[in-house]
């Protein structure tokens, strides 16, 4: 392998990579790894090791098993750090080099994104199986609240006083549940997406105005914008509900309070989705919605996703698993990282396939 070829696949590779020397000072790293560090190579090179990598496992005696037995190690699910930031739940896999005796290979395998891509396939597989329920109830529970507000009604006429607050709060409390059932029709009837290319900023754009004059508007808004991003192939209307409901959810994470949604968008080619017909499809395209807010509690972060799971009082714990429904159809995913003071929806989209583009289409931040 030539050295141009091997800086290529070196610059390229998406996860943190060190290789260490005999003495087990620094000798190489790749951007990912300047990155997890949050050092540079000028400055890592030559440095002992375990000077800039703090793991919570006893990874020097796994070092010297690999140059004694010249065989891989793995070590998997420990928390690895630089010092300067909070660690990370990481696999690692350890070699030596087959050219080079005493010089060991560390890869870092961040879980956090596999993690999260695990709990994608879980609430989409969770939204899809709630659909059939959610039609089925919705339908048949519709049809006797018709029946129950027609029969308050009527006993309202020959009642008085405190009788007829009674009846009201009847007709006032099915009515409030004919709602509900129509976003479950609404969760379990959503049509096919039309996709085409789209302009994600554009999409952005009308989301971010609806926001700053409704149900935001007490907020301070942030766009931090990649104007290089090109179209994704997505339905317009579809993404900009997502959006809608996305930022919404960061408003009213702020309980009335100032606050701060920032949107973000970029482009990271590591990450790839499964489709439905088994094959592996890119995602590059990516759209973080970040709020300052109290974060989500603990036991729901997991679940945040499945139908009927709220953490507002008198949710209705459908408008994330719509969220996830429509992503999953857009054959992208959806995941959230929440701690207090700061709570991350990032969704990541395809890049629409060139014979879809006409020539003229604009990219992202044109």
């Amino acid at each position: 392998m030539t050295g141009s070829v091997f800086d290529t696949l070196w610059a390229s590779l998406p996860i943190p990579a060190l290789i260490i020397d005999g003495d087990d000072r620094i000798c190489e790293v790749n951007p990912s790894a300047e990155t997890f560090l949050n050092s540079s190579t000028k400055h890592l090179k030559n440095a002992p090791v375990w000077d800039r990598l703090y793991v919570n496992a006893p990874l020097e005696e796994a070092v010297i098993r690999v140059r004694r037995d010249e065989a891989p190690l793995f070590v998997n699910t420990v928390d690895v750090g630089s010092g300067e930031r909070r660690p990370k739940l990481c696999n690692i896999q350890i070699s030596t080099l087959a050219d080079q005796p005493g010089f060991v290979l560390i890869l870092l395998e961040p879980r956090e994104i596999a993690d999260r891509m695990g709990r994608a396939m879980q609430t989409k597989t969770a939204a899809k199986s709630a659909i059939g329920m959610a039609e089925m109830l919705a339908h048949e529970i519709k049809n006797p609240l018709a029946g129950i507000t027609g029969a308050a009604q009527l006993l309202s006429m020959s009642l008085s006083g405190d009788d007829i607050e009674l009846t009201d709060l009847i007709v006032t409390e099915t009515r409030r549940v004919v709602k509900l059932l129509e976003q479950v029709e609404q969760f379990g009837n959503l049509r096919p997406p039309a996709r085409k290319p789209v302009n994600l900023h554009d999409v952005l754009d009308r989301a971010l105005k609806s926001a700053a004059v409704g149900f935001a508007a007490h907020m301070r808004i942030v766009d931090s914008y990649d104007p290089s991003l090109p179209p994704t192939f997505a339905d317009s209307d579809q993404l900009l509900q997502v959006f809608q409901n996305l930022l919404r959810n960061a408003a009213q994470a702020s309980g009335g309070q100032d606050g701060t949604i920032t949107v973000r968008t970029f482009y990271e080619m590591s990450l790839r989705v499964e489709r439905p017909d088994g094959s592996r499809g890119a995602v590059p395209l990516q759209v973080e919605i970040v709020d300052d807010g109290p974060g989500l509690p603990p036991d729901l972060a997991s679940e945040v996703f499945e139908p009927f799971v709220s953490g507002r009082e008198n949710g209705t714990g459908l408008g994330l698993a719509l969220v996830s429904k429509i992503i999953a159809e857009h054959d992208g995913w959806i995941a959230v990282d929440s701690v207090p003071g700061r709570t991350v929806f990032r969704i990541s989209l395809p890049v629409a396939p060139k014979d879809s583009i006409p020539q003229d289409t604009p990219k992202s931040g044109d």
